[in-house]
This record gives C-alpha cells, structure tokens and sequence, in this order.
C-alpha cells in the first residue's frame, strides 16, 4: 500500500505526491495543467504531464521538512522517526511557509 499526499499551490490542488515500493512519484493533475496560469510547484518539477519518479524523495519536497528544533519537536509530538521523511512531510506540511502545502490523501 502506498502512502500519498496531495500537493497544493496557492490553496490549489497541483498533483499528488506518492510513496511507491520503488521510490516516490509526483504528477501534476489535468485541470490544474490546463490552467493558463498554472505554475510549477518546484523549478526542479516543471509543468509535465510526465510521471516524475526519484529513488529517494524529491529534494524539494523533501526541503519542506522542519529540521532542529521543530524537527525534534515533531518527532516527539508524533512519535514518527525522523528518517520516515515521507511521513514527517505528511505531517508537517499541512501549513508550510511558501506557496506549497502537502497533505496526506485520506482514502
């Protein structure tokens, strides 16, 4: 079973962020492509109706992660380990600075 979190940019669904068996993968949603003010949620994932696919956790996203402190502090709160990044991003990016935000997909 994969675990996913839905990427927004500013407050609009930009595609769907997943953990497979092989990695992750990011792929940007139809509608949000078809608009024509549509912007890239990272200069390292251009506007594509490709499937984006990494090993490991796209740096950007990956980024988004508290470290110090607020990393400590989540990880206690949660009792999640601070090498499950893709956990710490689903539960820590609900309200990121900036314009993205990812939130875990509920089945």
């Amino acid at each position: 079973m994969s675990r996913k979190g839905l990427v927004y940019f500013q407050d609009t669904l930009a595609g769907v962020l997943a953990e497979t068996d092989d990695g992750y993968e990011f792929t940007y949603q139809a509608n949000y492509l078809e608009n024509k003010n549509a912007k890239p949620v990272s200069l390292t994932l251009p506007l594509s109706t490709q499937k984006y696919e990494s090993k490991v956790l796209f740096a950007f996203f990956d980024g988004l992660i508290p470290e110090g402190w607020l990393l400590d502090l989540a990880t206690t709160h949660w009792k999640v380990k601070s090498n499950d990044r893709f956990e710490l991003l689903l539960l820590t990016c609900r309200d990121a600075i900036g314009a993205v935000t990812v939130i875990p997909e509920i089945d």
